[in-house]
C-alpha cells in the first residue's frame, strides 16, 4: 500500500474527489472562538480568515463547527443548522476562499466534553469523574448523530465552503468513540476498536451521500490519546487501515486529548513534529493523502516533513496564529522560524487563550504581540466567554440543555 510521494512544500496536490490544493501548507482546525454566541460568525472571524487566505495557505480548517446548539465546546463555536441564516457563512465562505484557498468546516459535537454552562454532555459511556461528567447516549442519539454530519454538511456546501472535516481527535465525540478509556459499550459501537470506528465510518459515509463525490471530506484522527488506557497507536493505525476503504480526501493525525488533567501533546514533546513517526506508519497501511498536524516550528521541518514522504500537508495552528502569512514569507525564502513567545507557569488552558486571544487580535487588524501579556488574556478570554454565554442561553432557550 505503500506510495512514493516525495513532493516539494509548494507545489499542488490533487486531492481523491479531484480538488487541488495549490501547495502543502494548511491552517489546522483552531477553536477561535469567534462566533458571537448566537452561533454565527462575526466580522473578526472573516477577517481572520481572510488574512489567512491573503497570506497564502492552501487550506484553512475552521474549528468545532456545530450541527445543533446542544454539545458545542465553546459559546464562540459557530453552529450551522436549519434555523442559521447562511448569508453570514456565505460571507465567511466568500473571504476566507481568496487567493485560491480552500476553505473546509471542522465538523464538532464536543461529546463529554461539551461546555457545561451550555449543554448537556452526552459521551459514548456515562462519566462521573472530578471535572467531566456526562450521560451516555441513546440508540437513538447515536443513529441521529450521522444525519447531523449529512445536514451540516449539505448546508456547508450550500454555504460555500470549500469541504469538511469530521472531527475524531482531542477527546471530542468521535475521538472518545474510539477510545477504549471512555468507550464502555457493549453494543455493535463498544469492545473491540472495529466497533469503536463504526460511528465514525457511518458519519463519512452520510457526509459523502450528502456532499457528492467532487467535494471533499477529511477526517482529524488521534495517533494516540496519549492517556493510559486509552486509543494506542496500534489501534489507530487499525482506524487508518479502515478510512483507506472510505471515500475520504484526507487524514489530519494528531494526537492527545482536552480531558481535565491530560497532557498536551506539547509538554516534553522535543522540537520536531510531535506525530511524524505515526504518520510514517500509517503511509504503509493507505494510500489517502495525509495531513501532520503538530509542533512544526521552522520552513526546513516543514520542507523535511513533505520530501521525505512523511505527509503531503502540513498543518501549522500557533506558527499561522504569530504570524499569518507565513507561508508567503516561506515561499519568498524568508523568516524560517516566527519568534514563538515563552510562557512560565501558566495555568492549564492559558496558553491556548493567550493564542484564541491573539487570533481575534488578527481578526481586529492588530498583528502585532507586542505587550499581550498572559494574565490579560486570560480574564479577556474568559469574560468573552461568559458574555457569549448569556448570548448563547438567550438565543437557543432551552434547546441546548435538551437532547438537540
Amino acid at each position: 500500500m505503500e506510495m512514493q510521494h516525495h513532493e516539494g512544500l509548494f507545489s499542488p496536490l490533487t486531492l481523491p474527489c479531484g480538488v487541488i490544493l495549490k501547495n502543502r501548507i494548511a491552517k489546522s482546525a483552531m477553536s477561535d472562538s469567534l462566533g458571537d454566541g448566537t452561533g454565527h460568525p462575526t466580522a473578526e472571524q472573516v477577517r481572520l480568515y481572510r488574512r489567512w487566505a491573503e497570506g497564502g495557505t492552501a487550506l484553512a480548517i475552521i474549528g468545532e463547527v456545530q450541527g445543533s446548539a446542544g454539545h458545542a465546546e465553546k459559546p464562540g463555536n459557530l453552529v450551522l443548522d436549519a434555523a442559521s441564516d447562511l448569508e453570514h457563512f456565505k460571507e465567511l465562505a466568500r473571504q476566507g476562499s481568496e487567493n485560491g484557498t480552500q476553505l473546509w468546516l471542522q465538523l464538532g459535537h464536543a461529546g463529554a466534553l461539551a461546555y457545561a454552562p451550555t449543554s448537556a454532555p452526552r459521551g459514548p459511556s456515562a462519566l462521573d469523574l472530578q471535572g467531566l461528567c456526562c450521560a451516555q447516549m441513546t440508540a437513538d442519539e447515536i443513529r441521529h448523530f450521522p444525519q447531523e454530519i449529512a445536514r451540516t454538511t449539505r448546508l456547508a456546501r450550500q454555504a460555500g465552503f470549500g469541504g469538511v472535516q469530521i472531527h475524531a481527535a482531542h477527546g471530542f465525540l468521535l475521538s472518545q468513540f474510539l477510545s477504549p478509556l471512555f468507550n464502555r459499550r457493549s453494543d455493535a459501537y463498544g469492545g473491540p476498536v472495529a466497533n469503536r470506528m463504526r460511528l465514525l465510518l457511518e458519519a463519512i459515509e452520510a457526509a459523502r451521500a450528502a456532499a457528492g463525490p467532487e467535494f471533499p471530506i477529511g477526517v482529524k484522527l488521534n495517533s494516540s490519546d496519549q492517556l493510559e488506557g486509552g486509543l494506542n497507536e496500534d489501534e489507530a493505525l487499525e482506524v487508518v487501515a479502515a478510512l483507506e476503504n472510505t471515500s475520504v480526501d484526507l487524514i489530519d493525525i494528531s494526537g492527545g486529548t482536552y480531558f481535565p488533567g491530560a497532557k498536551a501533546a506539547s509538554d516534553g514533546a522535543g522540537r520536531g513534529p510531535y506525530f511524524i513517526e505515526f504518520a510514517k506508519r500509517a503511509r504503509t497501511v493507505t494510500s489517502k493523502p495525509l495531513m501532520l498536524t503538530g509542533g512544526f516550528k521552522t520552513r526546513a521541518q516543514a520542507e523535511d516533513a513533505v520530501s521525505e514522504g512523511a505527509t503531503d500537508v502540513v498543518g501549522l495552528a500557533r506558527a499561522l496564529a504569530l504570524v499569518p502569512s507565513l507561508a508567503e514569507h516561506w515561499k519568498a525564502g524568508q523568516m524560517p522560524e516566527p519568534e514563538f513567545p515563552r510562557f512560565s507557569g501558566a495555568p492549564e488552558g492559558g496558553i491556548t487563550a493567550w493564542y484564541t486571544m491573539r487570533l481575534t487580535g488578527i481578526g481586529s487588524g492588530v498583528e502585532t504581540t507586542a505587550g499581550s501579556d498572559l494574565g490579560e488574556a486570560i480574564r479577556t478570554y474568559e469574560a468573552r466567554d461568559r458574555v457569549r454565554t448569556d448570548i448563547w442561553l438567550r438565543h437557543f432557550g432551552g434547546i441546548a440543555r435538551q437532547d438537540a
